[in-house]
């Protein structure tokens, strides 16, 4: 029998935070992409829309500046997510999700580092 996977959940991203009332808000997330929870997310700066943040873009959206709590399907249309845009809080880097320009140590950890900046600090233990 093959062992039951289950996706991350929000206990697997979120460690701890202050009050959710201060370090979470509603935001937009571009349509076409299922989202899922612990999405690293950039704003685009023309539209004010979230989606992944990338590498090396030109949008606004190359700069992390949200992680997502939970999933989303934005794949049909712009849809609302919920995410943290300040800290202080605690997540756990294991279960992050990327934009696939994001795809070696040295853009994770610029990302990550992006995080931290708004107070949302990666730690492998908490």
């Amino acid at each position: 029998m093959a062992p039951l996977v289950q996706p991350a959940s929000l206990g697997d991203v979120l460690k701890y935070e202050v009050n959710p009332n201060y370090t979470r808000e509603t935001i937009t997330l571009l349509a076409g992409v299922a989202y899922p929870v612990g999405s690293v997310l950039g704003r685009i700066t023309a539209s004010g829309k979230f989606t992944l943040a990338s590498d090396g873009g030109v949008d606004g959206a190359e700069v992390a500046a949200a992680l997502l709590l939970y999933s989303v399907d934005a794949m049909l249309a712009d849809t609302l997510g919920v995410v943290i845009v300040r800290g202080p809080a605690i997540i756990s880097p294991a279960n992050l999700t990327f934009d696939a320009s994001v795809d070696d140590a040295t853009k994770t950890a610029t990302k990550i580092a992006e995080l931290a900046a708004l107070g949302i600090i990666a730690r492998n233990a908490a």
